[in-house]
């Protein structure tokens, strides 16, 4: 099998935390890489509804704890140690059913000695979740859940876990919020609107709205998702496609397997032909 390759098509990466990583992945692929950091974590460090959550969790006031990311389930404990002994904490978690959405969450549980009662399968979206808890026989009805926000209220889950009777209490831990220096993001958008690239990759949607935001305070939304059409739109896995086909984004390619390595060398296996195939 030939080595997957750009073959020096122009490659826009998004990517904030690791921004380094993406940009040598696409390189060693053979792409000229653009990476412009769209996102910066902000932890809400005045959190009454997290502090409230441990509180009662600690109480034994909930059946089922859902944890959705491990950037947030860390900073959830952040937060509750500045009330909480970080012991006292843990320890309650493992008295509670834990479930979690994929491996990231999965694998601080482990370093916390936390068991898990239900581990959702990849693609690790809401609605694997909620097939691995129909999958345990348990019924929902009346059970107390907590669920650990990432950003932004995934609304579906929490409509499915409303529909099985749950009582769901929200536990948002920390946000998105633009980045301090928003000139790579400026010079993203001008190279979209001036087709200067040829393809963009998507880890996450909350990206592409703050890219949509920018654009849209330099008066150039209108080109940039003009722009968008004309470029091969690779997303990481099924809940960013989703999201980016909720902003009327199209989706080219989605990777095998909802990893950074996984989608990069599938868009340089790929790119070339969709590009060929668009533009004759």
């Amino acid at each position: 099998m030939p080595t997957p390759n750009f073959n020096g098509l122009r490659v826009l990466a998004l990517e904030s935390r690791r921004a380094k990583e993406i940009a040598s992945l696409i390189e060693t692929y053979g792409g000229a890489a653009t990476v412009a950091p769209a996102m910066r974590e902000v932890p809400i460090e005045s959190n009454p509804e997290a502090l409230t959550f441990a509180d009662a969790l600690l109480a034994g006031s909930f059946d089922i704890v859902i944890l959705l990311t491990g950037v947030g389930t860390r900073a959830l404990l952040e937060v509750v140690q500045t009330k909480h002994p970080s012991d006292a904490f843990i320890a309650a978690l493992r008295r509670t059913k834990i479930v979690v959405r994929g491996p990231k969450p999965l694998s601080v549980l482990r370093e916390w000695q936390v068991p898990v009662w239900v581990a959702a399968p990849e693609p690790n979206t809401w609605k694997e979740l909620l097939a691995a808890l129909d999958a345990t026989g348990d019924a929902l009805e009346g059970k107390r859940i907590a669920v650990q926000e990432y950003g932004a209220a995934n609304p579906d889950l929490l409509a499915g876990l409303d529909e099985r009777g749950a009582v769901v209490t929200r536990v948002p831990v920390y946000r998105w919020a633009l980045p301090e220096d928003l000139e790579p993001l400026r010079g993203a958008v001008r190279a979209i609107a001036a087709r200067e690239l040829d393809v963009a990759i998507f880890t996450t949607a909350t990206q592409l709205v703050h890219l949509l935001k920018v654009a849209a305070t330099m008066n150039q939304e209108a080109e940039v998702r003009a722009g968008l059409k004309h470029l091969v739109v690779a997303s990481i896995g099924p809940t960013t496609s989703e999201e980016l086909r909720q902003e009327g984004i199209q989706i080219d390619l989605e990777a095998s397997h909802p990893k950074m390595g996984f989608l990069v060398r599938e868009a340089a296996e790929r790119s070339a032909d969709l590009i060929g195939g668009r533009r004759p």
